[in-house]
């Protein structure tokens, strides 16, 4: 299996960049979900007045604004099967 490498960049809490997405699952002002490449991850962005500036799933690369308060990892199967 080939290994996928993600990376993430949060420049002074105002914005995100991050490589490696796979599709954005769920987004509203305060949460995006992300899921990554090559993998069951998902990626959740909390925060306040997020707003996407630019997806590509080609690329694998996602970028938004706004007030960046955390960043979690989560998701995979154990998570989805013990909701």
């Amino acid at each position: 299996m080939q290994e996928i490498s993600h990376s993430l960049a949060i420049e002074q809490r105002k914005s995100i960049s991050v490589t490696g997405v796979e599709s954005v699952k769920a987004f509203s002002e305060t949460r995006i979900e992300l899921a990554l490449s090559g993998s069951t991850t998902r990626m959740i962005v909390l925060g306040t007045g997020l707003k996407i500036t630019g997806f590509s799933k080609a690329n694998g690369t996602f970028t938004a604004v706004g007030n960046v308060e955390g960043v979690r990892y989560g998701g995979g199967l154990k998570s989805r099967l013990f909701k």
